[in-house]
C-alpha cells in the first residue's frame, strides 16, 4: 500500500489490543452471540418486548459472519458488542414507546427530501446545510445512536435535545478521534450535527453498516438475497415517533445505501423527492475507499486494503445500477434532482437555489442561515483528505468495470461524468 497513514494506528490503541489478545487464554476473548446480546440489552434497559416483528435470521447471519470472517481486534470486539447489544436496546425501549403511547404509529409521516448519492460526494454537506432551515427535521448525532430516549417517562417538551444522549455521542466522537486521527479530514463527526440515517435500519440488522466497518462476506452476500422491507418499515416508525417528539414540515435524510432501495423508500414513505450529488468517479471511489480502510482499521489489525477495494467498487456498481434501473422506470426520473459536487462546492448558493425550487424558493434569511453555516464549517476544516486509486491497487479501468453504465447515463443525460 502505497499511502503509509493507513497504517497509523495510535501507540496506546496497538498496546491495548496487544495486551489483551495476551490473555484471550484466561477467556478474556468477548463472545459474540445472539442470545447473550439480547439478554445484556433486556438487563440494561429493564425491558423483554422486542415486538412480534423482530427476526433472528439478519442478527443470527450478521453474527456467524463476524465470528468466522471479521478477525475483530479485542477492541474492535468490545465496539462490536455494545454497539449490537444497543441496538436491541433501542429495539425494546421503541416498542415500550409504541405501547405506551399508540398516537405515535398513527401520525403519517413527514414528506421528505433524501439525499442519495454515493459517499464522498459532498453528500454530508448538502445535509448539514439543509439542516439549518427550521422547517427541516433532521437526525442529529446524538439522536441517531439513541433514536429512543433512555428515561423510560420520557415526554415531548420544548427541552428537545437530551443531555444523556448528547454526553454519549460525545463520548463516541472522542473515541473514533482517539482510535483514528486521520478519520476526521475523511467524515467530520460532530455529536450535534446530523448524521446517516442508515443507522434506522441498523435495528433490524439489515444495512450496510457491518460491511462498511469489516470484512462479512457472507453476511454482505446475503444481504443482497433478502427482502429488505422490514428494515425500511421499521425505520418508519422510528421516524414517526422522533417526529412526535419534535415537530416540523419536512425530512431531510441521507445515506448512500438509499441508493440500492429507492422501490423501497417509495414504497413505505409518503412524498419523496430524492436529491442525489454526483461526482467524477474516479474520485469518489478512491475517497470512499479510504474511509473504509479507516473503518475498517478500528475493528481489526488483518486489513487488506485490496480485499476492501474489489468489495467496494463492485458494491458501488450494484448501488448505481439499482437506483438507474429504478429511475428509468415510468416516470420515476421526474422525482430526482441531480446536484455536483463540484457545483456545491464552489457556488453552494447557487445549488440551494435550484432544489428550493421545489418548494417556492429560498428567502433572504434562509440564505443567511446557509452563509452562516459555511462560514462556521469551511470546506477542509478538519485538513485534507489524501488518496489514489493506485493506493488500493486500482486502475480507472478497473472502476469502469463496474460503473460503466453510471457513466454513460451521466454523460447521455448531463454532459459530465
Amino acid at each position: 500500500m502505497k499511502n503509509r497513514t493507513f497504517s497509523k494506528r495510535p501507540v496506546l490503541f496497538r498496546a491495548i489490543n496487544s495486551a489483551w489478545k495476551s490473555t484471550y487464554f484466561l477467556g478474556s476473548k468477548i463472545k459474540l452471540d445472539k442470545d447473550d446480546l439480547i439478554k445484556k440489552a433486556r438487563k440494561t434497559t429493564g425491558l423483554s418486548d422486542l415486538g412480534k416483528d423482530f427476526q433472528d435470521e439478519p442478527v443470527e447471519r450478521m453474527l456467524l459472519s463476524i465470528n468466522e470472517e471479521a478477525n475483530l481486534n479485542p477492541i474492535g470486539r468490545f465496539i462490536t458488542r455494545e454497539r449490537l447489544s444497543s441496538l436491541i436496546s433501542i429495539r425494546l425501549r421503541a416498542e415500550y414507546f409504541f405501547k405506551k403511547h399508540p398516537e405515535i404509529l398513527e401520525q403519517e409521516l413527514y414528506p421528505a427530501w433524501i439525499i442519495v448519492g454515493l459517499q464522498r460526494t459532498g453528500t454530508t454537506k448538502l445535509q448539514r446545510l439543509l439542516a439549518v432551515d427550521p422547517n427541516h427535521r433532521v437526525i442529529p448525532s446524538w439522536e441517531v445512536i439513541n433514536p429512543m430516549p433512555l428515561n423510560l417517562d420520557f415526554l415531548p417538551s420544548a427541552n428537545y435535545e437530551d443531555p444523556k444522549r448528547i454526553g454519549v455521542a460525545r463520548t463516541s466522537v472522542k473515541a473514533v478521534e482517539w482510535m483514528s486521527p486521520g478519520f476526521f479530514a475523511i467524515h467530520p463527526i460532530d455529536a450535534l450535527q446530523p448524521e446517516e440515517d442508515i443507522l434506522m435500519l441498523d435495528v433490524s440488522f439489515l444495512s450496510t453498516t457491518t460491511e462498511a466497518m469489516m470484512n462479512v462476506p457472507s453476511y454482505a452476500a446475503w444481504l443482497e438475497t433478502v427482502d429488505q422491507s422490514p428494515a425500511y418499515e421499521y425505520a418508519v416508525k422510528l421516524l414517526k415517533f422522533m417526529q412526535w417528539v419534535k415537530p416540523a414540515k419536512r425530512w431531510v435524510l441521507k445515506t448512500p445505501h438509499h441508493l440500492e432501495f429507492p422501490h423501497l423508500i417509495t414504497k413505505h414513505f409518503n412524498e419523496v423527492k430524492f436529491l442525489w450529488p454526483h461526482r467524477n468517479i474516479y474520485e469518489s471511489v478512491p475517497s470512499y475507499l479510504s474511509m473504509l480502510t479507516y473503518n475498517y482499521m478500528m475493528f481489526s489489525d488483518d486489513v487488506d486494503e485490496r480485499k476492501i477495494a474489489a468489495h467496494w467498487v463492485r458494491k458501488t456498481g450494484y448501488m448505481l445500477q439499482q437506483a438507474l434501473d429504478f429511475r428509468q422506470q415510468g416516470n420515476n426520473s421526474e422525482n430526482f434532482l441531480d446536484i455536483w459536487y463540484k457545483d456545491l462546492i464552489g457556488d453552494s448558493m447557487k445549488e440551494m437555489g435550484r432544489i428550493y425550487s421545489l418548494d417556492g424558493g429560498l428567502n433572504a434569511a434562509l440564505i443567511e442561515r446557509f452563509r452562516k453555516h459555511e462560514e462556521e464549517h469551511p470546506h477542509r476544516k478538519h485538513g485534507i483528505h489524501q488518496y489514489s486509486l493506485a493506493d488500493f491497487g486500482l486502475s480507472e479501468a478497473d472502476i469502469d468495470k463496474h460503473t460503466s453504465h453510471y457513466q454513460e447515463f451521466m454523460k447521455e443525460h448531463y454532459g459530465r461524468q
